[in-house]
């Protein structure tokens, strides 16, 4: 199961698991966003690679624009996945 939440604050929550079923909904999703978003992980269990290729298509896009994700609520599980893969260096994570 994977869900995407949007609060009215525009902090996009991800939960569950995000792979290569998922990835997609998640591309669409922030395609359409145009500015500096936050995405809260706290719920995400999983990343897979079509996962982490949306997240870094959308921060390429954002950072031509002089914006990024901000990400936040990374597991210790997580944050090594992203550390591993450079992903440290590429995106804003609070509390890192």
């Amino acid at each position: 199961m994977f869900e995407i939440r949007q609060s009215e604050e525009g902090v996009i929550a991800l939960s569950g698991r995000l792979d290569a079923s998922h990835a997609a909904r998640l591309e669409e999703t922030l395609d359409a966003v145009q500015g500096p978003a936050t995405l809260d992980l706290a719920g995400l269990e999983y990343v897979s690679s079509l996962g982490l290729g949306a997240l870094l298509k959308t921060q390429k896009r954002l950072m031509g624009r002089g914006a990024g994700l901000r990400l936040r609520g990374l597991s210790p599980h997580l944050r090594e996945v992203f550390r591993f893969s450079g992903f440290d260096r590429i995106f804003e994570i609070e509390g890192a």
